[in-house]
């Protein structure tokens, strides 16, 4: 490993770096292709250098509170105002030649995005899967009884039997 290649990282651009691809939603795998390094390497450098470490976990908590937000907001509903834009031609009130053109507003519609079952399931489960998930721990107690005729033979017995049949 050369000594040079993780102290570049280690410096102020290159943890920089490091956060805004972790934001950006890379993997590991993809931040150490990134690096020029295995997954093996940043793994090791992760564990050595708490400056990686934490820089890579800032990044990606980030990313994962503006997915949870999402999720929430989409689990929700949400309105918006949808706004419609058209290019205007702009004319020489004497001359009547286009002289240039702007964007205006013709229309502003407030939309309802409606709340969504599977964001909501996929919430509840996560969040309170004592409750919500679909498999439940069952325990049952006791003993259970069968009556096997082949009980306590030995192989040697049951090949036999086999044999005579």
């Amino acid at each position: 490993m050369a000594k040079g290649k993780y102290e570049h990282w280690l410096t102020e651009e290159g943890l920089l770096q490091l956060e805004a691809w972790a934001r950006n939603g890379l993997t590991d795998e993809q931040i150490a292709s990134n690096m020029g390094i295995t997954r093996s390497t940043l793994n090791e450098w992760k564990k050595k250098y708490s400056d990686i470490s934490d820089t890579l976990k800032r990044g990606k908590e980030v990313v994962d509170i503006q997915v949870e937000n999402a999720l929430l907001k989409r689990a929700l509903g949400y309105s918006y105002v949808e706004t419609t834009r058209e290019q205007v031609i702009d004319y020489d009130k004497t001359t009547g030649v286009p002289i240039g053109s702007h964007m205006e507003i013709t229309k502003e519609v407030t939309k309802e995005v409606v709340p969504d079952t599977t964001a909501q399931i996929f919430w509840l489960k996560n969040r309170k899967p004592e409750d919500w998930r679909d498999k439940r721990d069952v325990a049952v107690e006791g003993t259970l009884n069968t009556n096997n005729p082949f009980e306590g033979l030995t192989t040697e017995e049951l090949r036999k039997i086999i044999d005579n049949e």
